[in-house]
């Protein structure tokens, strides 16, 4: 297995962007496209059947004489956030496509290397949109979905050639999955603190995802006295504060995110009169989800009352913990030696989730340099990757 040509590719991959300035790939950008037709070439190269479906998942299959056999699914996602890092997702495709390109011995077993369209969820703030449609979960109404432009889904995946009425038909039916192996970078910072290169995941955290809105009344910056405003970002302001604080209190058992913060009609001279902002909940424990979401809705319902202004919680999205498949951790864990075995949490989610709903899971972290992740400085070194590569190998061995 050649560890220079998966950080070659990694290179080449991260170069594919929709903004000049930093790496940007989007779900349906032209360079989303331009990136998979490179991905196609190199699925190709490595002789499996190769095929773009309609969502526009890259798809090589490395098809078993066996006349019963099911299918082990490698893959993870070539979409990125903004700003992005160039390891976070094309990692696990790339190194998944060396491994499969290594094994040389016939398999009792398809192999399906897939690159996942749509993880981050960036363009129509809904997650999973490649893995939902590989497991037959795809929900036909998110094809209404607009983007900031006004582009739906629906004509987004018409205008890279995906026919939306085809979706349903790309999924690998339930019966079919042997299961799902996911190399990722960890992501934050325990393997790079420890120094040690690989860690087991086995939990993926739940997540919510909403929208908070906070309205007051907009006014006149220099003829409303102070005590007798309704200052929406005042008082959304309090609220961040009062999130962060019982996220800090309960630091062992959730994390809370307020990421984007719009003050409609904002100006410097006007008292803003509404507020909108998004609030991301994640943990394994799903009581504790739970829990967080009635405790924190009750206390800014009470600070926006006391402020006179109004108050909404809107869940967009929600994900249930997940548990990575005992069976398959075990044959990973033992692929890696004793003094190095690292079992965690993953606290970002990954197309496992997903893929969980249908067929058992496992997942591979590699550790990143200082766990910066959604950020150019991502790095992973040549020989972690080498030694995960060697896990990997062993493990999809373990399976025949």
């Amino acid at each position: 297995m050649n560890t220079a040509t998966v950080l070659a590719r990694i290179q080449e991959l991260g170069a594919i962007s929709e903004d000049s300035a930093c790496l940007t790939r989007t779900f349906g950008s032209g360079a989303m496209v331009k990136a998979s037709q490179l991905i196609a070439g190199w699925m190709q190269e490595a002789g499996l059947l190769t095929r773009i479906d309609n969502i526009h998942n890259v798809r090589g299959r490395r098809v078993s004489k066996n006349p019963a056999a099911r299918t082990l699914v490698l893959g993870s996602h070539y979409d990125t956030v903004v700003n992005a890092g160039k390891f976070d997702g094309p990692l696990g495709i790339l190194m998944a496509l060396e491994v499969v390109s290594a094994i040389n011995i016939e398999l009792p077993f398809h192999i399906e290397v897939v690159a996942f369209s749509d993880e981050e969820g960036v363009r129509y703030h809904t997650t999973y949109l490649g893995s939902k449609v590989l497991t037959g979960a795809f929900d036909p109404s998110l094809l209404s979905l607009k983007d900031a432009a006004g582009i739906t889904l629906g004509d987004a995946i018409q205008l890279m050639g995906g026919c939306t009425e085809q979706l349903l038909h790309d999924k690998i039916p339930a019966d079919q999955w042997l299961g799902y192996f996911e190399i990722h970078i960890e992501q934050g910072p325990v393997l790079y603190e420890k120094h040690i290169p690989l860690a087991i995941v086995t939990a993926i955290a739940g997540q919510q995802r909403s929208q908070l809105i906070v309205k007051g009344m907009a006014g006149h910056a220099g003829t409303v006295p102070m005590e007798m405003r309704q200052d929406a970002l005042c008082c959304a302001s309090e609220c961040i504060l009062i999130i962060e604080q019982w996220a800090v209190q309960h630091r062992d058992q959730v994390l809370a995110t307020v990421g984007t913060l719009q003050v409609v009609h904002g100006a410097s001279n006007v008292i803003p009169g509404e507020v909108v902002c998004s609030l991301d909940l994640r943990s394994a424990d799903p009581d504790m989800l739970r829990k967080t979401h009635v405790e924190l809705a009750a206390q800014l319902a009470d600070v926006c009352e006391k402020r006179k202004i109004s108050f909404e919680w809107h869940v967009v999205q929600e994900t249930a913990p997940v548990i990575c498949d005992p069976e398959l951790s075990t044959l990973l864990e033992r692929s890696i030696p004793a003094a190095e075995r690292v079992k965690l949490v993953s606290g970002a989610g990954h197309d496992a989730v997903a893929v969980s709903a249908i067929a058992p899971v496992c997942m591979l972290f590699v550790r990143c340099f200082k766990g910066i992740s959604h950020h150019p400085q991502e790095d992973v070194e040549a020989a972690d990757i080498e030694v995960a590569l060697e896990v990997a190998r062993s493990f999809i061995l373990q399976l025949i």
